[in-house]
Formats: structure tokens, sequence, C-alpha cells
């Protein structure tokens, strides 16, 4: 099978592969960790048959294979889980059950995943808006001020730490400035302006610091794009270095910016972690440190998994969107 249709889907399988191979390293690293898993879990405190409940409640009896194989079974077919007050069935896609709450792990992220989710696709939209035009704007003005102010802008970006720049404007623009009230998640369907004035503060923390690696990038490319053939030929014949810029070079260069923000788009739900902690957002990222703050495993597991997913499955959109984009990477 050759051309786009063989690549889709030798790039499906390896995302596949690549998501099993995953899921069983994660596995194998919190639950083969060293000593014993159900004291460290339970506490130094608990007597040994508590210990013992936990051991059992985990299913930590059972060989590491067989123990994989029931958490493989859980995501495509369910599995069920013994609780104070009988058995539970949980249903696929099942990630575990939270020792500390008996709660479905999947329930648990999926409650969190809109407002992740919602942190995460605002500062991609800030982040794609401010870094490529603040490069096709360095690009069209190369050699002058303006070149020179935003080179050094987006270098400065690239070198802050986002928990500085979010400390930052939460001192200038919301304590002493008081333009914007402080961050916090209301659900979009309850109260969409207070939605939108409650995150922006952690959009533009997050896009500040990407938008920088995006205006280099576009920058690179435009300029790259602009030293051409075919646009010294449009030059040549007349046309405008705002219509070259806008309908020729930004075209040839959007490519590689596709493929980097489709990939950056999975990596974010990483940096959530931070962000979330940061300006007390109550997502992924923070359900993550509240787990391992309370050693609750399966949480654990299943949260790092499921932005491991993200990330596997962003890294694949990147490539095709490529591949849509260059065809030569079809061919290669």
């Amino acid at each position: 099978m050759t051309g786009f249709t063989g690549f889709l889907l030798r790039r499906i399988a390896g995302t596949v592969f690549v998501l099993l191979a995953l899921s069983a390293i994660v596995y194998a690293v919190f639950y083969v960790a060293p000593g014993n898993v159900a004291q460290i879990v339970c506490g130094e405190r608990c007597s040994p048959q508590q210990v013992a409940l936990v051991h059992d409640k985990l299913g930590l009896g059972d060989p590491l294979y067989l123990q994989y194989g029931h958490f493989i079974q859980g995501i495509f077919a369910g599995r069920d889980f013994s609780s104070g007050t009988g058995v539970v069935h949980c249903s696929a896609p099942c990630l575990g059950q939270s020792y500390r709450t008996d709660e479905q792990v999947t329930a648990l992220i999926l409650g969190k995943l809109p407002v992740t989710g919602s942190l995460v696709v605002g500062a991609f939209a800030l982040w794609l808006l401010i870094g490529v035009g603040t490069g096709v704007l360095s690009a069209w003005k190369r050699g002058g001020m303006i070149e020179r102010l935003l080179t050094w802008l987006t270098l400065a970006g690239t070198s802050t730490p986002v928990f500085v720049i979010g400390l930052l404007l939460i001192i200038i623009l919301c304590s002493t400035l008081q333009w914007l009230p402080f961050p916090q998640y209301v659900p979009f369907t309850d109260d969409p302006e207070q939605w939108f004035w409650g995150l922006l503060l952690p959009w533009f923390s997050l896009a500040l610091i990407e938008s920088a690696k995006y205006a280099r990038l576009t920058r690179s490319s435009m300029l790259e794009t602009l030293a051409e053939d075919h646009v010294r030929t449009f030059r040549a014949y007349g046309l405008s270095e705002r219509a070259i810029v806008g309908r020729h070079a930004l075209r040839g260069a959007v490519a590689p910016v596709i493929a980097l923000s489709a990939l950056d788009a999975g990596t974010m739900f990483g940096s959530a972690v931070l962000t979330e902690t940061l300006f007390g957002i109550p997502g992924i990222g923070q359900q993550l440190v509240q787990s391992v703050r309370t050693v609750d495993l399966p949480v654990v597991v299943g949260v790092v998994l499921t932005t491991g997913f993200f990330v596997v499955l962003a890294n694949a959109v990147a490539d095709v969107l490529y591949a849509m984009a260059d065809r030569r990477v079809v061919l290669s």
C-alpha cells in the first residue's frame, strides 16, 4: 500500500504500539516500586492487617503480568472491584479505582478534563495568534528597530519560567492595577463571561512562553520562504510586499508551525500541572499533585497515562498534518 493512505495506516499502527508500551512502562514504574507497595500506600502507621487489606484491594498478590492484564482488560472491557458495599463494576475504559475515595479513576479524570481542556485550548489559541503574528511582523520588518525589539522580547519570553510570569501577572494585573480578577474556574455552561475572565491570566502565562518559540520559528521559516526564487519572481512582477507575505510566504512557512503546534497542544497537558497548581485551577494537573501527596497510586497511574495518551495522540496528529501540508513527507 502506497501513498497517503499507507502513511496514515502506518502512523495509526505505530501510535497503538506506543500507547501499549507506554501503559506497560507506567504501570511497572509505579507498581514495581522498591519495598512494600501496600505499606507505602497505606502509610507507616498502618497495622499489618490494614496493610494486608490494601495489598488485596490493589491486587498486589497476583504476578505483575496478571495485574497488568487485568488493567488492560479494564480499559477495553471493564472490570469489577470490591468495596465496602460489595462488588462494583467499572465500565470500559476503566483506569482503576481510587484507593482513598473508592471513586472510579475514569470518572474522576473526566470530571477534571473540561477544566484542563479549557486551559489548554485558550492558551493554544493565544500563543498561535501572538507567536505567528509576531514572527510574521518580525520577518516583514527585518533589519529594523521593530525586528530587534521583537527578537529581544521573544528571547526574554523563552528564558522566563511560567511560574515567574504567572506570579508577576497576578501581582501587577490583579493586586496592583486590579485590571483583571484573580484566576478561578467557572464552567462555560454556567457563565461564559466569568469562564473567560477567570482563565485569561493562566492563558497568558502559558501563551507568552510558547508564543516566543512560535515567533522565532515563524520568523525563521518566513525568511527562508522570502528568499526563494518564486518570491523574487513575484517582486519582479510588481506584487506588493504585503501581498507576497500574506498570500504566498506565510503559506509556505506554515507547515512546521502546524506540526509543532499539534505536538505542543498535547504536551501542554503536562505543563498544566504547574499552571493549575500556581493559579488554583481544579484540573487534571492539580488532581495529580493531590494524588501524589496522598499516595493514591491508581489515580496517579490514570492521570499519567491520560496525559501520555494526549501527548502521543498529538504527536500522531502533528505527523499527519505535516504530511498533508507537505506531501514530500509521505514519500519519505
